[in-house]
């Protein structure tokens, strides 16, 4: 058992989940300004071996295991994160404008399942914000940038904030992901039907594609969307040649849980889950695009990984990288230096 599970997990998740994020935020921060410090966790969390390096959507990655969009929404810790072993860092989900998000709690565990439920609401200080940060980069890992709307943004001008983001973090970031599967943020979540996911799409790639040096374009999707639905999104991906597709968000579907139908209630709605719940149904999303896309779209698999075993799933159902975040806090630091020497063997 380690010192995280035994010592440090009962403390943190003793207090409210979002105070204690930033709390730790802001520890990391103050620890890694101490000279050596860095050097220590490089030592402690990373894995070095050509063996773990991939080229996918043409960057070099030297690890295939990410930290998913939500952990730093703001790029506040990125430089530091990257001593913690991984491969790349997804920032945002970013927007126009700084946003509160929706009213507080809204974020909260189920240990008996080993998940979280969040409504945080797209809740960041704004894309100029995050760009300023970006400008202090110092590690070398691949940043990914995990894009979306405001709010208070009309229904008919949705494209115009997207595209703003875009435009903005364009020199600051390696990738993007468009986040269209988000359960609570207003209706984003009826970005994902064909029709308007088919015209954002669109405006996005044609204004990449005329950019000099282009990125990377990928697509976040949800775990619950129907077979039909997915055909619907390979369609897109193939037609607008996109680089490739995150799989996947958070869900609305609570069957099954563990935890007593009583604090499920006391939550409440809107609010997506993450966790172990999650591992079996993005998996099969994952074998299921893997299966129409094969390798010329590349997949990042995301959704329920808090153990190696878990990785190499999502791996093995065709997905190039991997992403952790629910399973980074239940498991700790540890999970990221395990998943990538399983990988070696």
């Amino acid at each position: 058992m380690s010192i995280y599970k035994t010592i440090i997990k009962p403390f943190l998740f003793s207090q409210d989940p979002e105070k204690v994020h930033h709390k730790v935020f802001n520890m990391i921060k103050l620890i890694s300004s101490i000279p050596g410090v860095s050097s220590v966790n490089r030592l402690l969390f990373q894995v070095k071996n050509k063996q773990l390096e991939r080229e996918v959507f043409g960057l070099r990655f030297i690890n295939p295991v990410g930290l998913a969009a939500g952990f730093d929404k703001d790029a506040l810790l990125f430089n530091e994160l990257g001593d913690f072993g991984f491969g790349f860092i997804e920032i945002g989900t970013l927007t126009p404008k700084g946003q509160p998000g929706n009213p507080k709690p809204r974020l909260f565990r189920l240990p008996e399942d080993s998940a979280l439920i969040n409504r945080m609401g797209f809740n960041n200080q704004g894309v100029e914000a995050a760009v300023e940060r970006l400008k202090n980069k110092k590690t070398n890992l691949i940043i990914g940038g995990n894009i979306g709307k405001n709010t208070s943004t009309e229904s008919s001008k949705t494209d115009d904030d997207y595209i703003h983001v875009f435009e903005t973090l364009f020199d600051y970031v390696d990738y993007f992901v468009v986040n269209v599967s988000c359960p609570n943020v207003g209706n984003l979540t009826k970005l994902q039907e064909k029709e308007p996911l088919m015209q954002l799409m669109q405006k996005i790639s044609e204004i990449n594609k005329s950019k000099q040096n282009s990125k990377p374009l990928l697509l976040k999707i949800a775990p619950d969307l129907s077979n039909q639905e997915l055909d619907d999104v390979i369609d897109i991906i193939k037609t607008l040649n996109l680089d490739g597709v995150v799989a996947s968000n958070t869900s609305v579907n609570r069957g099954g849980l563990r935890t007593e139908e009583e604090r499920l209630n006391e939550i409440g709605w809107p609010g997506g889950l993450s966790g172990k719940p999650l591992k079996e149904r993005s998996t099969k999303v994952i074998k299921y695009l893997y299966n129409q896309l094969g390798d010329d779209y590349p997949i990042i698999g995301v959704g329920g990984i808090h153990s190696e075993e878990d990785a190499l799933e999502k791996i093995n159902a065709g997905a190039k990288l991997v992403q952790v975040y629910t399973g980074f806090i239940y498991e700790g630091p540890g999970l990221v230096k395990r998943i990538n020497k399983a990988l070696l063997k």
